[in-house]
């Protein structure tokens, strides 16, 4: 780094030539460069110090009347004045602290200072150059000399606008009458632009000030739209939300929908009175739901399971009659499992039980006898009606009411009692069967009616 050089004599200050100064003191405030001494030669500190060693009359006598003790304040201010004294002091200029009566002279000896007094009354000058200035202090010497030549270059503008503005002054007092007229008017013309400027840049301020207030409204309404674009946004969430519910919702109904379909295209295809009543046949005897109907020597059916035959015989007789809307005219089915019964509806309280037991009553038989032939008298009323019409039912054996007989045509015309009294269990039986038979045709025509409709 270049070291610029800081020349104390042209501020004025004199400095010993015995004295050290710190070499970087000061920094040049425009090109910030440390500011060094420059030590004048060896000569010149020799003359310096001979014309210094000179003392005047006047500074002589008064340095004869003042002792040490009375030096200048600013010489005593620091607490090691002494010891800087003797840094900048030397030969037989040296303070001697051994002798205090002894006097030195004041007055013309600047180089007698001490250091700390020099560099702050250098500060302190440097102050009062750069106060309410735009330049600032200290200086290097390149940076002074530029400085100069600017400002030189400056004065001689302002010399020059000085001279122009001179000129322009004599020439416009020598202006003619009739120009000076034409300039006036053309200055009240411009006056006037100047006013319709004025007025019109008060209007502009207006309309500022209205463009101001709206564009406060527009921008209070932007955020008032901000805001419903929020609140509408999250119901249009919230609505999004509900639709896919929705659709979640209507995909599975349409599941079910389908299986709801598949579930009625499998029952319509299904024969809901095969399903349920299945009658069948094992060897001499009729089976309905696993119900043996009757009971033969060599195979022997329990009371039981014939009354639970019987209740499902009823059960089915009494579907079929609804299935085709009959209404039986003389006796009411009251299908109850083992213990079904026939309720007379011309002859009040009267119950037909078709059901028995294994006890040997007479009366007991009787009632049984007469519920079997009731129930013969329902099968021809359904018979009777299921008969009607193109499609109607053909049993393949008949039905004898009065006589509570069944009569197989294939058979030579031959008769079998439904009665238990005066009969045998093979003839009881053999009526039972073909009273079944006659329900299984009864049951396919029912179901392929149903199908139709």
């Amino acid at each position: 780094m270049e070291e610029k050089y800081w020349e104390p004599e042209k501020l004025g200050i004199k400095v010993h030539p015995d004295s050290t100064m710190p070499l970087n003191c000061f920094i040049c405030q425009r090109c910030k460069q440390p500011l060094k001494w420059n030590q004048p030669s060896t000569s010149l500190e020799n003359s310096a110090l001979k014309s210094s060693e000179k003392p005047e009359t006047g500074n002589l006598a008064s340095a004869q009347c003042k002792p040490e003790t009375q030096r200048s304040s600013d010489s005593f201010k620091d607490s090691n004045i002494e010891d800087r004294q003797n840094e900048v002091l030397s030969g037989n200029d040296r303070l001697s602290t051994d002798k205090p009566d002894q006097f030195i002279l004041v007055g013309q000896f600047d180089s007698m200072r001490t250091l700390h007094s020099i560099q702050k009354m250098t500060v302190d000058v440097f102050d009062i150059l750069s106060d309410k200035k735009d330049i600032d202090h200290p200086l290097c010497e390149d940076c002074t000399d530029k400085l100069l030549e600017t400002l030189d270059t400056h004065l001689t503008i302002l010399e020059s606008e000085n001279k122009t503005y001179k000129i322009s002054l004599e020439s416009g007092e020598s202006v003619p009458e009739g120009e000076l007229e034409a300039l006036q008017e053309e200055l009240k013309g411009l006056e006037l632009e100047e006013a319709r400027l004025v007025q019109e840049l008060q209007e502009l301020e207006k309309n500022r000030e209205r463009a101001a207030t709206d564009l406060e409204a527009a921008q209070a309404e932007t955020r008032r739209l901000d805001q419903q674009e929020i609140l509408d946004q999250r119901d249009y969430s919230q609505l999004q939300w509900q639709e896919l519910e929705l659709q979640d919702e209507l995909r599975s109904l349409g599941q079910r929908f389908k299986y709801v379909q598949n579930q009625q295209s499998q029952l319509e295809k299904m024969n809901v009175f095969s399903t349920t009543f299945d009658i069948c046949q094992d060897g001499h005897l009729a089976i309905i739901n696993n119900f043996r109907l009757g009971s033969l020597p060599s195979v022997p059916v329990s009371w039981r399971e014939i009354n639970s035959a019987w209740g499902q015989t009823a059960l089915l007789l009494l579907a079929l009659s609804k299935t085709i809307g009959l209404e039986f005219e003389r006796y009411q089915l009251v299908p109850c499992g083992s213990h079904s019964y026939l309720k007379s509806l011309t002859q009040n309280a009267i119950f037909l039980p078709l059901f028995c037991c294994d006890r040997k009553d007479i009366w007991l038989y009787y009632k049984f006898d007469q519920a079997m032939v009731a129930f013969l008298d329902c099968m021809q009323q359904f018979k009777t009606e299921a008969e009607k019409g193109e499609l109607g039912l053909r049993m393949p054996y008949r039905i004898h009411v009065k006589e509570g007989l069944m009569e197989d045509p294939a058979n030579g015309g031959k008769f079998y009692s439904i009665r238990t009294h005066m009969n045998t269990e093979e003839q009881w039986t053999k009526a039972l069967k073909l009273m079944l038979t006659n329900f299984k045709w009864s049951l396919a025509w029912v179901s392929l009616r149903y199908r139709q409709k």
